[in-house]
């Protein structure tokens, strides 16, 4: 896809989908700055992928949902690698499945904080170095959840809803500057959330019993998420900003 000289800040991206997207990027060339909030492991292994491609990858701990981690983040991340040219808000952490009657206020609080306030965060600090280059690419991961709003995931359809309202508003400010602004929003994705949800909601051992009565055979792969992405931050989609594309083979998957 052609992204060398390209650096990547990836958020969340020690494992799942946030790793798909971070290796998918690297074999097509960028440079890619790992963030994870705890799992040091994890995001390590994300950077040995990288690294084994031929790319320069460093990992950054940081929680996302206050100002301060962020801007350490971004100014770390600008100081080792010159410049943040691609940002990927992928950072997130589910509901637990309460009611709005049964919902504690602080879990509203961090999870909204987490989907909403940290790309805003973000998408603010990386701009005055990604206004200097020739493109910008700013991703939301969201969700199909909102488009269904299902109950018992108040915070979490609220905190997608909100990441989605920023992408709307935030491509319209920054077309002018070159930067471009798209939403993907996955379905059930076979990640330990996915695996989590899957079995909450359906009670199966295994992800892959839903194999069968998923679109296409399969439940999606993170790296099928990580492809989408690739195409929107790449040349063939350089005359496409304010997109949202859902990433759920055509179906509805309720649980």
């Amino acid at each position: 896809m052609g992204l060398e000289g390209r650096v990547a800040l990836v958020s969340g991206s020690g494992r799942g989908i946030g790793r798909a997207i971070a290796v998918g990027l690297a074999q097509d060339g960028a440079d890619v700055a790992v963030n994870y909030r705890r799992d040091e492991e994890a995001a390590q292994e994300t950077v040995k992928q990288i690294e084994k491609l031929g790319r320069k990858a460093k990992a950054y701990a940081a929680s996302v949902d206050t100002w301060e981690a962020c801007e350490e983040l971004v100014n770390n991340v600008v100081s080792d690698f010159g410049h943040i040219g691609i940002l990927v808000n992928n950072a997130g952490i589910a509901s637990r499945g309460n009611s709005v009657f049964d919902t504690d206020p602080a879990e509203m609080e961090r999870v909204v904080r987490t989907h909403a306030f940290g790309p805003h965060y973000l998408s603010k600090l990386v701009l005055p170095t990604m206004r200097e280059q020739e493109r910008g690419d700013i991703i939301m991961i969201s969700s199909v959840a909102t488009t269904r709003h299902g109950a018992n995931g108040a915070p979490y359809n609220m905190g997608k809803a909100a990441m989605e309202a920023l992408a709307k508003t935030l491509y319209k400010e920054e077309r002018p500057h070159g930067v471009h602004v798209n939403i993907v929003a996955p379905g059930l994705v076979e990640t330990e959330m996915g695996k989590r949800l899957a079995r909450a909601t359906r009670g199966v051992g295994d992800i892959h019993d839903l194999d069968a009565t998923m679109p296409f055979g399969h439940v999606c792969t993170p790296e099928e998420i990580g492809d989408v992405v690739r195409f929107l931050v790449s040349d063939q989609s350089r005359y496409v900003t304010g997109q949202r594309i859902e990433v759920d083979g055509g179906g509805v998957w309720t649980g």
